[in-house]
């Protein structure tokens, strides 16, 4: 197993932070944020384009003190670098992460896949709980 720098886990913080910002759910653990983090942070070790946008937008969120500011504090500045390549590239990793977690699904109430099951038609089509009960009214 490779050892873990000090850099490098204050990167992954920084970018826990970010993620758990970005994605807010009060009922999610720390573990998903966690490893979408080190996901993000991986993908720098295979592109050099992105491990540099990775570098110096953690960089910036450091220099900002992001990990420490108030979550509306927060929300401003991800507003303002929503345009950046940066927030760009975090965003669209994490959707693919995050929400590819089974921890995850297991926490939205997503079953997984149905096509090796049978599908939903004949298990969990109508299991919504979610949602009000159909109103059906006859045509006069």
């Amino acid at each position: 197993m490779a050892t873990v720098t000090s850099e490098v886990a204050a990167e992954i913080e920084v970018l826990t932070t970010l993620v758990r910002r970005m994605f807010p759910h009060a009922s999610f653990p720390d573990a998903p944020y966690e490893r979408c983090a080190a996901a993000i942070h991986a993908a720098g070790d295979d592109d050099p384009r992105l491990r540099a946008q990775l570098g110096q937008g953690i960089r910036e969120l450091q220099a900002r003190g992001f990990a420490d500011l108030s979550e509306d504090d927060a929300l401003a500045l991800l507003r303002e670098i929503s345009g950046t390549v940066f927030f760009q590239a975090v965003r669209a990793k994490t959707v693919t992460t995050l929400y590819d977690d089974r921890e995850v699904w297991a926490l939205l109430g997503y079953e997984g896949a149905s096509y090796d099951q049978g599908g939903y038609l004949e298990r969990g089509f109508a299991d919504l709980d979610w949602l009000p009960a159909a109103r059906i009214e006859e045509a006069s």
